[in-house]
């Protein structure tokens, strides 16, 4: 995932954090409510709802605002959210993919396309795209948990896929169904990941130079910020050298 950990990183460095999470609650609190409304509201005995709760508390969204939204699904005042995955291409032929919860899809259809078409890409049919990922698991650790062989050894009896490691951490996969349980196993084993959530897993990436990369970037945060759309997924990659100069 070189593509989104990049990203990530360059919303860091333009300053963007304090608006992005306020976006990101808002986000999270949308699909908890919707988690617990489809199913059990205790997180233990939910594990969509249980996974929901644990990635919003990694990103430090207050215990308030995660109570508030299980609350507004048991007291039945929650609006009825559709989940929607929308695919097209980017500059340079890049795959993307987007997800969004919408009380109206005629608005989040006519706002994703027109996003797309005002930033150089192209949004196409379903399953356009959606061949060129996996869908997975993903369980994020920081170096400090262990070396890479301690790692590796745990996500293995936990039952995950493939572990990539670094200096700056371990990623873990896992099968996008094994994920509740993958995750439970390791916290026994290392303690509380630092991101635990469903992604989708680019097979290939596609290279970026500098004028593609800014184009794409501009794209991606055009979609980010739209109050429906809830992750944005592309399979790009772009060098360190690039890196500096976004």
């Amino acid at each position: 995932m070189a593509g989104h950990s990049k990203w990530a990183n360059i919303q860091h460095r333009k300053g963007r954090q304090d608006a992005v999470r306020s976006k990101m609650f808002s986000k999270f609190s949308k699909e908890i409510t919707v988690a617990a409304k489809m199913g059990d509201p205790d997180p233990e005995k939910n594990p969509r709802l249980r996974l929901a709760v644990k990635e919003a508390k990694s990103q430090s969204m207050p215990k308030d605002n995660i109570d508030r939204a299980i609350k507004k699904a048991i007291g039945g005042d929650a609006e009825n959210y559709d989940e929607i995955r929308y695919e097209g291409y980017g500059p340079n032929g890049v795959a993307i993919i987007v997800e969004a919860m919408t009380d109206n899809k005629n608005r989040t259809a006519s706002n994703v396309r027109s996003t797309f078409s005002k930033n150089g890409g192209n949004l196409g049919e379903t399953g356009s795209v959606g061949f060129m990922f996996d869908r997975k698991g993903e369980i994020v650790y920081t170096s400090a948990v262990g070396d890479a062989d301690t790692v590796m050894m745990a996500a293995i009896e936990a039952g995950a896929e493939d572990v990539e490691s670094s200096d700056e951490g371990h990623t873990i996969y896992t099968d996008g169904t094994d994920l509740n349980a993958v995750s439970t196993a390791l916290e026994a084993e290392l303690g509380e990941s630092e991101s635990t959530k469903l992604i989708w897993k680019p097979q290939t990436t596609t290279e970026l130079g500098l004028e593609d990369a800014q184009k794409l970037m501009r794209l991606i945060e055009a979609l980010e910020d739209d109050d429906d759309v809830q992750t944005v997924t592309a399979n790009f990659d772009i060098s360190d050298e690039i890196m500096e100069q976004l």
